[in-house]
């Protein structure tokens, strides 16, 4: 089973990010584990347009990286009470791809307010592609990552316990 970790933000000091590569070294432990790890900073993904952004060679990238996972983890920022708009885009130029798909969320926000922000993206994934979605996440207000450290130790037990769920649900559904 092959699961890839998504990295949503576009900032290079993105907290979201501190927590995918903590969830990578945690899988990484795992000897048998595949894992691929795709970050938007390396994409020049075209802003949906509903046409020719789908023949792009980025978006055939990201499709193809969906396609070939099993299992996949958005790390996104929060911004205004929603993921931000690069995770969106990233949805809109491949989400189809996600179809049958387990995936899972980690969410970097200013606050503690908008904890349940990602709801609105899990229910569209469910609905409109089948999605699976793991029902526990990691969500990190400001306090849970200051700036210019690494995560916290409970952020990263959160994060393995995150990660340990996930793949038992995936490894359960791909087997299945």
């Amino acid at each position: 089973m092959k699961s890839l970790i998504i990295s949503c933000s576009l900032n290079g000091d993105s907290k979201s990010r501190k927590m995918a590569r903590e969830l990578e070294r945690h899988w990484l432990a795992d000897e048998a584990m595949d894992l691929a790890v795709l970050d938007l900073r390396d994409l020049d993904l075209p802003l949906c347009d509903g046409g020719s952004a789908y023949g792009h060679p980025a978006t055939q990238q990201l499709q193809a990286a969906f396609t070939t996972a099993d299992a996949v983890v958005f790390a996104a920022p929060i911004y205004n009470y929603d993921i931000n708009a690069g995770a969106k885009n990233v949805i809109e130029l491949a989400g189809r791809h996600l179809t049958d798909k387990v995936v899972g969320f980690l969410c970097a926000a200013g606050g503690h307010h908008s904890y349940m922000s990602v709801m609105a993206v899990a229910n569209s994934l469910m609905l409109d592609f089948r999605t699976i979605i793991v029902p526990r996440f990691v969500y990190a207000g400001g306090d849970d990552l200051p700036d210019g450290e690494e995560v916290t130790d409970d952020i990263r037990e959160r994060l393995a316990k995150f990660g340990d769920e996930f793949q038992r649900i995936a490894r359960a559904l791909h087997h299945a």
